[in-house]
């Protein structure tokens, strides 16, 4: 068979690059550096992160999904020992509270409505989460402009029960065009769609040095990367086989491309509360 290599030499060099997603966690920084990135807020039912009120300070929109309700009420005037707590709730009122509605307390839920937060009562929808309810309140919302989404950040979205975890992994995979990022205090994950290559831009003042790309849903036959300890060069990845868990970071940029969707997560280090809070 004869194969024409000049053609195919010309094909190769004709296809279209990858088209780059830009990734970045400015909205960890302390106020004052926050960068204007446009963001919504979803507080979900387990402990919230010590840089919650910052995230909240700068988000265009604030959800709370049905008991992370509780969460705010409850836990964020810890955070603000010398002033009243009445102040602080009164202060960090969510514009929104969404959900099938069986966590959040009575008081907490009277409390907010007497604020005038919006309440969402989707009891009647049992296939889908409460962060999936809350996604879809934003993306349909008038401040989700087409010219300037918004990302969402997804905080208490770590921890407690693994199904509800496993649960808030599927609404990445349920979402691939919508820029979503779980957090804990401890770590962030998010989804590397293989449509794009991907540059993660890495503030070393807050994240880091250890990180991990995970094949959830499809093994990867190829995965390549730049920038961390352990480099993958085509590397095949699937559960029962390689998984890329406990990397670490070498420089301020890290790049993924790969021919499967992939989680991307990195450890978020402690910051220190006097600069990540502020009473207003």
């Amino acid at each position: 068979m004869n194969v024409n290599t000049k053609s195919l030499s010309v094909s190769h060099r004709l296809q279209p690059a990858m088209e780059v997603m830009s990734h970045s966690s400015s909205f960890l920084l302390p106020a004052g550096e926050t960068s204007a990135k446009r963001y919504a807020l979803i507080v979900l039912n387990q402990n919230i992160p010590c840089f919650t009120p910052l995230l909240w300070e700068h988000a265009k929109l604030r959800l709370c999904a049905d008991g992370g309700a509780n969460r705010i009420y409850d836990e964020l005037p810890l955070f603000f020992p010398r002033e009243d707590a009445l102040l602080i709730r009164n202060r960090y009122k969510p514009d929104v509270i969404k959900g099938d509605m069986d966590s959040i307390r009575p008081d907490v839920l009277r409390f907010y409505l007497s604020l005038g937060t919006k309440v969402i009562d989707e009891s009647h929808d049992q296939d889908t989460t409460d962060l999936d309810k809350c996604i879809l309140f934003i993306r349909d919302s008038p401040l989700n402009q087409e010219s300037s989404k918004l990302q969402i950040l997804a905080t208490g979205a770590l921890g407690g029960r693994f199904d509800h975890e496993a649960g808030n992994l599927n609404v990445l995979y349920r979402y691939p065009d919508t820029r979503i990022t779980l957090l804990s205090d401890d770590c962030l994950i998010q989804l590397l769609p293989k449509t794009h290559r991907h540059e993660i831009h890495i503030q070393p003042s807050l994240l880091g040095p250890h990180c991990g790309l995970i094949p959830i849903g499809a093994p990867s036959a190829k995965t390549t990367t730049t920038g961390l300890q352990w480099d993958l060069t085509d590397t095949e990845m699937r559960f029962g086989g390689l998984v890329s868990t406990s990397n670490l970071v070498k420089g301020e940029k890290i790049t993924v491309e790969s021919d499967s969707d992939l989680l991307w997560t990195i450890s978020i280090k402690k910051q220190d509360p006097n600069k990540t809070l502020r009473s207003g």
